[in-house]
């Protein structure tokens, strides 16, 4: 299902996903996704955590201010503090990540 275009879930696949498979038109479906994503910003801004189960857990993170540099200069520069949102994935998802993945691995060949 992923835009073969960039090789990633888009928005607008989510949209086309609920479109295609739910009775809703698409303007229904856009409405889904977004209310969906809408809720889970509130839920980080309110809670700072927002756990999904068999998914994981978005959860807002301090970052202190600290020292770096300009990449392309080289000079000093000190980076300021700000949030950052974290995603953990559970169990469940880690697990079914990795079997797809030794599904689709080649088999090695013994010596």
């Amino acid at each position: 299902m992923a835009n073969e275009k960039t090789d990633c879930l888009t928005k607008a696949d989510l949209i086309d996903s609920i479109y295609d498979n739910m009775p809703f038109d698409k303007q229904k479906a856009t409405q889904i996704v977004e209310d969906w994503i809408e809720l889970i910003k509130d839920g980080l801004e309110k809670d700072s955590k927002v756990m999904i189960s068999g998914f994981g857990v978005f959860e807002v993170k301090d970052k202190h201010a600290r020292p770096g540099r300009n990449p392309q200069t080289g000079d000093k520069i000190t980076l300021s503090a700000r949030k950052v949102v974290k995603f953990k994935a559970s169990q469940i998802l880690r697990r079914e990540l990795n079997e797809s993945v030794q599904q689709t691995a080649p088999a090695t060949e013994g010596n």
